[in-house]
This record gives structure tokens, sequence and C-alpha cells, in this order.
């Protein structure tokens, strides 16, 4: 029997079916009492459950109402109620007319990066608020964002929330959520307990549907599309624009390295506002069309691995120009990309911390740098010293670029110093530069740092990522590769094949 026109609780006039999933349906209804219209959520109960699963179905519903409830913002549902009908618990919620992201996307098809940004954005604002309230949604995905006919955005369904210091209501080893929007770690470990940055993978592949128009792991089944998230590349972005970096922070497979909410809710909100790209920078006169790198401090003191740190990519092009007639490392005057000297940005290393690097994989060759340091390199890039000792690796296109080299830092701690001059000299430095990530990891149980970010060459748009790492006798090494943004994922695993693979003299 049709449950419209029912009055639920003695108040709630069911007045029309707005939605329905596995865990429940939907309903607009006026409330009799306060004369103004909600949303009804009933739980569904499928048929032949045990009486401890549908305890815990109960349990699930009355935890959404109070992880939301814990929630006070405007991009989070807002609910009223939990009330008990026909013995099943009712959540009453604010009644939003909208649309679903989902409905959208299967309507008009993917939406233009601005649109999708301020989605994002909202959808970001939400999940701050609700980590901040220690509650993890673990469903994000475009059927639970609601697009209201007045502009509001709005996160829904906290159906399988999880708050801090509660059980997760799973059995061992079982995954709740949409298999498509699980994160990576999840899958690999059968952890029914994400952290935040679970949340935000989800939301980086909603935002890839909304620009791309698919998912970026779909695959013909779930097994296949669960395999693609734990271990698979997706499609190379085409049309997310300035949400890019963000998408691509988002989707990084170790939780670790992902893009914090802070940093997606900035970019998101600039990317908003649709704008006309800068020009690239003129050449400079004397040639030198590449920004001036951060510089790193030397550690005081002798040894035999000190290394001249280069103040400045000018010097290191001027010198390139004199030499061969070229900048740095190019062929043919393409512009070099406007990375570091000798400066450290970090990258962290690849999923996979153990001390002995893995076999070399087909189509890459050990290559010692010179510096006590050997990394795995593609067939076919060539080798460059550069000044000051730093060795190169170039592809073909002579656009993408592997650097090692062991460096001196002021500090044994390249994280700090980053930060210390990130706003002094690399903004400064680096025309369009934008922080995708910078962390603290460990490399081989070994203290390191990550830095990931975006920076304006002449003619294109570049991303790099450096590692930066102690050797067991305290020398600190740099792995370091840029390419086009546009190309990055095509590059990424040359980095992370060198970080995983790296050999050291020191370690014997």
């Amino acid at each position: 029997m049709s449950d419209l026109g029912r009055l639920v609780a003695d108040r709630y006039l069911l007045v029309e079916r707005v939605g329905s999933g596995g865990m429940g349906t939907v309903w607009r209804a006026e409330d009799r009492l306060l004369g103004r219209h909600v949303a009804v959520k009933k739980l569904r109960i499928p048929p032949h459950l045990h009486d401890d699963e549908i305890r815990t179905l109960h349990e699930r519903t009355r935890r959404e109402a109070r992880s939301a409830a814990r929630i006070s913002h405007p991009n989070v549902i807002v609910v009223h109620d939990v009330v008990d009908d026909e013995g099943l618990p009712c959540i009453v919620m604010e009644y939003i007319p909208s649309d679903t992201l989902s409905d959208v996307l299967k309507r008009r098809g993917a939406l233009p990066p601005a649109e999708a940004a301020r989605i994002g954005g909202a959808m970001a604002a939400a999940l701050r608020a609700a980590h901040a309230a220690g509650v993890l949604h673990r469903d994000v995905k475009p059927a639970n964002v609601l697009l209201g006919h007045d502009g509001r955005i709005v996160l829904t369904d906290f159906g399988i929330a999880m708050e801090s210091g509660t059980s997760s209501l799973t059995k061992s080893g079982e995954l709740i959520g949409s298999i498509r929007y699980l994160a990576p770690e999840r899958l690999r470990s059968g952890d029914a307990g994400p952290g935040p940055a679970s949340d935000l993978w989800a939301l980086g592949a909603t935002l890839y549907q909304a620009v791309e128009g698919r998912h970026p792991f779909q695959r013909d089944t779930p097994i296949e599309t669960a395999y693609a998230i734990a271990t698979d590349s997706y499609e190379p972005l085409r049309s997310a624009g300035d949400l890019a970096p963000v998408i691509e922070g988002l989707l990084v497979k170790d939780p670790g390295q992902r893009m914090d909410v802070h940093e997606v809710e900035r970019r998101l909100g600039d990317a908003t506002v649709t704008r006309t790209a800068p020009l690239d920078p003129p050449a400079r006169p004397d040639g030198a069309a590449d920004p001036q790198p951060p510089a790193q401090k030397e550690r005081k003191g002798s040894g035999n691995r000190r290394r001249t740190v280069l103040r400045s990519l000018l010097a290191v092009a001027l010198a390139a120009c004199v030499a061969g007639g070229a900048l740095w490392w190019l062929r043919g005057g393409v512009e070099t990309p406007g990375a570091l000297a000798n400066g450290v940005k970090s990258s962290a290393p690849a999923p996979g911390t153990s001390s002995a690097p893995p076999p070399l994989p087909a189509g890459y060759r050990l290559q010692e740098a010179d510096t006590g340091i050997s990394v795995p390199v593609r067939d076919g890039w060539t080798r460059k010293t550069l000044p000051g000792g730093e060795v190169a690796y170039i592809d073909a296109s002579g656009l993408v670029g592997l650097r090692v080299n062991a460096v001196r830092f002021a500090g044994a701690d390249p994280l700090r110093h980053w930060r210390e001059t990130e706003e002094a000299q690399t903004r400064r430095d680096n025309p369009g530069y934008e922080r995708v990530r910078m962390a603290a990891t460990t490399f081989r149980g070994r203290p390191a740092g990550y830095w990931e970010f975006t920076f304006d060459g002449r003619e294109r748009k570049y991303r790099a990522a450096e590692l930066a790492f102690a050797g067991s006798d305290g020398t600190q090494y740099v792995i370091y590769l840029s390419a086009p943004n546009e190309q990055w994922h095509r590059y990424r695993p040359v980095f992370d094949t060198a970080a995983r693979g790296v050999r050291l003299s020191d370690d014997g």
C-alpha cells in the first residue's frame, strides 16, 4: 500500500515521494503543527534480515540524524527531528526544492569548470565543517549533493556517517559506501573506518565526473572498478580547466599526500570566478625566460659532499646559453620549466616504503647520479650534468625532466625551510605558482618532505613534484620531476618509480 497521504507520528503528512534509495524513501511532507514543508526519510527494511542486522539499520538511521545535527553549516542538511513510525525510525529534515547533482549530470552532461567549482567549493566547506565536528560522511557522491532551485548547495545523506569515538557498525572486512567513490586505501585494506582523506577522495571523484561527464575509474563490473581505483591511473583530465590541479590533488592514491580540505576550499573558491588566463610572461632581454627559483641555504661546516647551491635559475640558464646556445636542458629553444635549480620541493615517495627497493620495471634502467644516489630512469632519456653538479635526465621532447642531487639545507628539516621561503621566494619568483600539497612524510622509515606545485612557463603550465630525504649518514637528497601540467599523469609514474627504486651508496 502506498504511503501517500499517511500521517507520520501524528504530525507529518506525506504528500509527495521525492527520492528513494537502498536505505529508504524520502517524502515531502507537511508539518501539521508548524505549517511548513519538511523532508521525511523513512527507513526501508529489506526482507529476510536477521534481527541484529535490523538493529544495525535502526542505529544507522539514528546516527545519521545525530551526525547531521552536530554540524551547523549552510551546506549541510538541517535535521529537525527523529520520530518513530510503525516501529521504524524516520528522520525529519528541512525540505529543499532541488535536483541532485547526479540527476543534473545525467540530464545535462558535463558541467563548465566554474560551475563545478562552485558546487565543489560548497561540498568542501560542508566536509570541513563535518570533519571539524568529528563526523566522517563516508558516502560523498553526486547523488548526495542537492542543488537547490534557489542556488543553495547542500550535502545530505549522512546515513553511513561515523562519529569520533563510536563503533563503525560494520563487520570485519565489510565495506560501506558506494563502490565507485570508495578511496583506494579502503579498498586495499578493507578498512571500515576511513579518515577525512577518504571523504576528500570521493569529492575528487565527484568533481572529475562533473567536469568530464564520466567517472574516473568506471569499469564494466564493480570488482573491476574497485581494482582500477586501487591500482590504475585515471584518464587524463580534458575539460577541467582551472579545476585540474584540485582534482589531481584529491585523486592521489596515498591518503597522506592528498590535498587537504582547506587548500581544496581555497582553490575552488578561486576557480569559481571565470577568469581570462594571463598571457605567459614575456622573455627577459637576456633570453632567460624562466622564473628565478628559491635559493637553498647551505649548512655551515666541511664535508666531501658539500655542494654549492645555486641561488638563481637565471645563472643556470645563462650558463647553459653560453655553453650550448640553449636554455638549461632544452633543445631547439623550447622553454624550460620554471623549476628549482638545487632547491628543494619535496614530493612524497609513492606507496610502499620498505627498506629494500623493488626490482626495476620494464622500460627503466638504473642510473647513478654521481652523488651517492642511483635511481631508475626511463629508457631513452638523456643524461645532462647541470652547473652545481645536479644531474638531470631529459625525455625526447625536452619538456620533461627528472633531476637528482645531494644538497645541504639550512637545518635538517626541508619542510620547515620550504614553508619559511614559500612566500618570500617561491611565490615571488615563480609566475603562476600554486601549491598543490606540502607535507611531512617518511621515506624508508626516515623523515622526509613532500612538495608538489604548479607554475607557468613561457608557453604552458607545468607541474612539479619533489622528494627530499636523508640517507643513513645524514646526507640529504632530492628527487625532482617537472612536466607539462596537461601531461602530468603520463609522467608522474616516472617520479614514483624513481622514488621507489632509490639506491644509496651509504646504505651498502
